[in-house]
């Protein structure tokens, strides 16, 4: 697995050999790159990274190249993917099958029609096969994406990638946390982080507006990439009753141990609360319509309520926790969920075709 982002210190399972690239990050608007590798420009890392995916292929002669988002976006990374792509093609490389991996929706672009056109051309002239993780039960590429018709190559529905709690997962972690079965734990995440303090703040002051009652326990994961004062500001704010952590490898067992989950929209974090069935309240990001359509459509089907910027002061914000702490756990919702295995008996099968 090759990997070009600041590091997570989270292990990776023990069959997987990780290749670290010099490492790149957008800025918190996501309209800049710019490089953490101090005393190099960002054209020097780039062309590093370049070399040494070059020098990983030709090492690893592999049967398949999975390829995450691209050519649907990471258009600045061009640079280091088309030479392989277009050495793949004419054999001057390993003839690897070449799958282009993909995620529900799309965000908006401001030239759409150059942007699909773009899209259209890499996908059909480089690879083999696009995988939609998503049930188009629920949302349908053509719908952020106009041009389906125009893909020449196999796309299929892979149906919603998450993993699944460990029996039991979350009733250890209660124990563990020395949290009753009579008392309620509330999580709330930010994933990744980058603007995940405009929500975090407003939950922790929220929480402790919250009606007498049973005792309460909130913990809360700011995500590694939040900045650095801001999660000081609020590991500030934590106490006996408020915990406050960067990240955990047992998000997934929080959920199914939680009362409730307050999080962000995106579409790990959504998936995770389905698998789960932890009731939910979501804030979708603002700024582009991807977490805003799936969490509508996840409201729309059951499985979670939406938060709008308007309920993100302390007050609202109680009153909504309130009032869904005093609601039913949801029922199982009718969603393929099963992305990771049907991925993966795709690709086994592509990989050997």
């Amino acid at each position: 697995m090759v990997t070009g982002g600041t590091a997570v210190s989270d292990a990776l399972p023990g069959h997987i050999r990780e290749v670290r690239l010099p490492a790149i990050m957008t800025d918190r608007n996501y309209s800049r790159l710019y490089t953490t590798e101090k005393g190099k420009s960002l054209d020097q890392v780039l062309e590093k990274r370049q070399q040494i995916i070059a020098a990983c292929f030709k090492d690893e002669t592999p049967d398949l190249l999975i390829v995450e988002f691209y050519p649907f976006g990471r258009k600045a990374f061009r640079s280091e993917l088309d030479p392989i792509l277009k050495s793949i093609r004419n054999r001057t490389l390993y003839p690897s099958r070449v799958v282009c991996s993909l995620r529900d929706i799309l965000v908006e672009k401001k030239d759409p029609e150059a942007y699909e056109s773009r899209a259209i051309k890499s996908l059909n002239r480089y690879f083999d096969a696009l995988l939609v993780h998503s049930d188009p039960r629920l949302t349908r590429l053509d719908e952020t994406f106009s041009r389906t018709a125009d893909i020449r190559i196999p796309v299929i529905y892979t149906g919603f990638v998450t993993p699944r709690p460990a029996p039991g997962a979350g009733l250890k972690l209660r124990r563990r946390l020395e949290i009753g079965p009579e008392e309620t734990l509330i999580v709330a995440s930010a994933g990744g982080g980058k603007v995940g303090a405009t929500l975090i703040e407003p939950v922790i002051d929220a929480f402790r507006r919250l009606p007498a009652g049973s005792k309460r326990h909130l913990h809360v994961f700011c995500g590694p990439f939040m900045k650095a004062a801001d999660f000081k500001r609020l590991q500030s704010l934590a106490d006996k009753r408020v915990k406050v952590f960067r990240f955990t490898p047992d998000f997934l067992a929080y959920l199914e141990a939680a009362n409730l989950s307050v999080s962000m929209a995106g579409y790990n974090t959504c998936m995770n609360i389905l698998s789960t069935r932890v009731p939910a309240l979501v804030w979708p990001f603002p700024h582009d319509r991807e977490q805003g359509l799936r969490a509508g459509r996840l409201q729309a089907a059951g499985a979670l309520q939406v938060l709008a910027q308007e309920d993100l002061t302390a007050q609202r914000l109680a009153i909504r926790m309130a009032h869904r702490l005093s609601q039913p756990r949801p029922e199982k919702i009718d969603i393929d969920l099963d992305g990771a295995p049907n991925t993966a008996r795709y690709l086994e099968a592509c990989g050997t075709d």
